[in-house]
């Protein structure tokens, strides 16, 4: 008998839902649970606490961010203009 494939994070979804869907969640799930660069100390140690609120274990810094990263494509670009910069990339 063969081996059964790996399905990773979407064990409890089984067959259900397709398999764009199945691979959308792979990646946003992969994301949120892998640990993220703090800003302030630059090392890999930021988690999720909750929706938007990431922590970093070795520095303490709590700060806001997306529901799934830590840092959004709109919130970079607010960065940029509440700087003063220009919002082109």
């Amino acid at each position: 008998m063969g081996r059964t494939k790996k399905i990773g994070p979407t064990g409890g979804l089984k067959a259900r839902y397709g398999a764009t869907v199945r691979k959308r969640y792979i990646e946003v799930v992969t994301e949120l649970k892998k640990k993220h660069r703090c800003p302030q100390c630059n090392f890999v140690a930021v988690k999720r606490q909750s929706v938007g609120i990431w922590r970093c274990k070795k520095c303490g810094l709590t700060f806001t961010g997306g529901a799934y990263t830590p840092s959004t494509k709109l919130g970079v670009t607010a960065k940029r203009a509440a700087k003063g910069l220009s919002t082109e990339a």
